[in-house]
């Protein structure tokens, strides 16, 4: 939650601990870009009047390193200014004041829209097992050698359908179409992924145990190469 107004922000916290959600809030919007490169959440709920940059700058930031669910909640009610946020990446707009209970609903429906997002990497819902790594599609639930990885929403989308397709070289365009849902866009945006993804996995672009990237081709998955037999 990212909200100045702190006692808006104890009242809501208070209210979504009731109903049994886990709730991380913040007063800024670069607290808020910290939080979101450091966790997984399931959605942010995001004030505009922040005191040190407009929530709808942060929203675009936001855009820039995460897919997690975005719900405007702010004072704001211009139809202009809800159309240009839902364009620029919202995935609702709450106009305060409203009731815990919309707050709770929205953010159902918003969930439910995402977890029927990327495809689960051609699986049909079947763990997925690579090497070491082992992914649940249905359960968006990852470990490697017995270890859960804590990997963020687009972080887990892009491993699963790597892992779909082991040893296939995927082209960069169809990564940004089938796990970004984008015709085009930055292929630094992937590498930013892979990036974060191979910290996790435990390996580097020059040392790669499981993402190997094909330059001017492509990225692929595949299990790390048995070492050599010991005599």
């Amino acid at each position: 939650m990212v909200e100045d107004d702190q006692f808006v922000r104890s009242a809501l916290i208070r209210h979504l601990t009731e109903a049994s959600h886990t709730v991380r809030s913040v007063g800024t919007a670069l607290e808020a870009l910290r939080e979101v490169a450091h966790f997984a959440f399931d959605v942010v709920i995001l004030d505009l009047g922040l005191p040190d940059l407009d929530g709808s700058e942060a929203l675009k930031m936001l855009r820039g390193i995460t897919e997690v669910p975005v719900i405007v909640a702010t004072a704001r009610d211009e139809e202009s200014e809800i159309v240009r946020l839902l364009n620029a990446g919202a995935d609702d707009y709450l106009t305060k004041p409203f009731s815990v209970e919309v707050l709770s609903a929205r953010m159902a429906a918003v969930l439910r829209r995402s977890r029927l997002g990327p495809a689960d990497g051609g699986a049909g819902g079947a763990l997925i097992e690579v090497g070491g790594l082992a992914i649940d599609p249905l359960r968006r639930h990852a470990t490697l050698d017995g270890t859960q990885l804590d990997l963020t929403r687009r972080e887990f989308d892009l491993l699963a359908f790597l892992a779909g397709r082991p040893g296939v070289v995927v082209p960069r365009r169809e990564l940004l179409a089938e796990v970004w849902q984008q015709s085009y866009g930055d292929d630094q945006t992937i590498d930013v992924h892979l990036s974060w993804l191979r910290r996790k996995l435990g390996e580097t672009a020059a040392r790669p145990r499981y993402l190997h990237t094909l330059r001017g081709v492509g990225v692929k998955l595949e299990p790390p190469s048995p070492g050599p037999l010991a005599r």
